[in-house]
């Protein structure tokens, strides 16, 4: 790994594995073995140990005595309880954004919008996903709860992890999350609350339950 000042290795260390689990290359249940890990990243042992802490506190990874760390298994009891804590927080945060949005703000979304557009055109998938999450995070903006803002961090990277799992399932779901940005954007023009709850329930719903099928169609391989 390559250092970059401004961040502490541990972080830079903890960000390589988060992008891993993400993205899939290490998987659902697999062991992380602190000494391979160490070698393959040319840093120390205590520097991926000190990263695995933070990924346990984020949910990504878990530490079961006298066995080791694994990635935190996606099971339906997780996703269901992952999206149905993100509903609760986006709903309220969302709220406060119809309330309140500036100009700036709908600029920006807009924005990205157009950015995930172009990206559907091109097959980019993970620059759509992390416009995607980017776009997601707008509310967080008008929380006013350092709270929630800490809450929802942790609950992050799981969230990044499973909508990535979602996206992968191919075009006509990459499409489905546009259409979701589409009509939450005019939702939030026009300061229409219920209506944007509603399709935030719908998408989440929606999306959490694709990845529960994705996993009893991978427990059934």
């Amino acid at each position: 790994m390559s250092f970059k000042p401004k961040e502490t290795l541990t972080e830079q260390v903890a960000q390589h594995l988060e992008n891993m689990i993400v993205l899939g290359q290490l998987q659902s249940g697999q062991r992380i073995y602190e000494n391979a890990m160490a070698k393959e990243l040319e840093v120390s042992h205590g520097s991926i140990r000190e990263a695995l802490l933070l990924l346990e506190k984020r949910y990504l990874v878990t530490n079961i005595t006298r066995k080791g760390t694994f990635v935190t298994e996606l099971n339906e009891q997780f996703v269901s309880s992952l999206y149905e804590t993100l509903l609760l927080i986006l709903g309220h945060t969302g709220a406060k954004l119809v309330r309140g949005w500036q100009t700036h703000d709908m600029e920006r979304m807009e924005s990205l919008y157009t950015q995930m557009n172009a990206c559907f055109e091109k097959g980019d998938l993970l620059n759509f996903h992390n416009l995607g999450i980017e776009y997601t995070q707008a509310s967080l903006a008008y929380a006013d709860n350092p709270f929630l803002v800490n809450m929802i961090n942790d609950l992050w990277p799981s969230a990044k992890r499973c909508s990535f799992l979602a996206l992968r399932q191919g075009p006509a779901v990459i499409h489905d999350s546009l259409e979701y940005m589409r009509a939450s954007l005019d939702a939030i023009k026009q300061h229409n609350e219920a209506g944007l709850q509603s399709i935030l329930e719908s998408y989440a719903q929606g999306q959490c339950q694709l990845i529960i099928e994705c996993i009893r169609a991978q427990t059934r391989q």
